[in-house]
């Protein structure tokens, strides 16, 4: 965010319900629409000919993917980066059911919370202290994992079994960028590159080096690959 805002951009990371600022609890959050409606409240907002770039990363893919189908007029292009790209039809634990298998990292530090009962789905996903450096941050400096380790809250798990219904009319009308992170142990590449072929986006960028949160390990080559996909003048 202070590279970009250095550069003039106006930048803004929304906290999705349950996250961040948002002081609800994640077990209550029901569905995608609930959980995204700090994002698609500001959209709503949006003075009319004004128009955003959606950034999304991980599960944010699928948040933004949902503001897309609802505001297609409000948002110029849309980036997922390590982000679930998903096709119509399609939810995030359709996807992660891809990779997941005895050895994968994920399913090893996935905790899941049951509000409800153990005899009901799952309500919340957290993830093991111990396994989340190598998860997500296998590549970041100790500083950065330490404070984003203290900030990081359990995820809703509804929002991750919905599908999405995605159109050509209007999530089909948004130019999509995907950027790859080349050394991700939580969305594998291999994971990505089913995404983009499954969904092409307009154009890929991949970032070597870069673990799941290339914000904190290839901080300056996000930065760069941001401002380029900002630049792409309109069609």
């Amino acid at each position: 965010m202070t590279l970009l805002e250095e550069g003039g951009f106006k930048v803004d990371a929304v906290d999705l319900t349950g996250s961040g600022v948002q002081s609800s609890d994640t077990n209550s959050i029901t569905s995608l629409a609930l959980y995204v409606k700090p994002l698609t409240d500001i959209l709503e907002k949006l003075e009319d000919g004004k128009k955003v770039v959606l950034v999304g990363h991980d599960f944010g893919g699928a948040c933004i993917s949902y503001a897309m189908e609802l505001f297609p007029s409000k948002v110029a292009k849309s980036i997922f980066i390590a982000a679930t790209m998903l096709a119509s039809g399609q939810s995030t634990l359709d996807l992660f059911s891809r990779q997941l298998g005895p050895n994968d990292l994920m399913q090893q530090a996935q905790i899941f919370m049951y509000a409800n009962g153990k005899d009901k789905p799952p309500t919340a996903i957290d993830h093991s202290k111990e396994l989340v450096k190598d998860l997500f941050f296998n590549q970041s400096p100790s500083k950065d994992v330490a404070l984003a380790s203290l900030s990081m809250r359990p995820a809703p798990f509804a929002p991750v079994m919905e599908k999405l219904s995605l159109s050509q009319v209007n999530y089909g009308l948004v130019r999509r960028f995907y950027i790859v992170t080349q050394e991700d142990h939580a969305i594998s590449p291999a994971l990505q590159e089913i995404m983009i072929n499954s969904n092409p986006p307009e154009h890929v960028f991949r970032i070597k080096g870069s673990d799941h949160s290339p914000f904190f390990s290839r901080p300056q080559a996000l930065h760069k690959i941001l401002v380029e996909i900002a630049q792409i003048l309109p069609k």
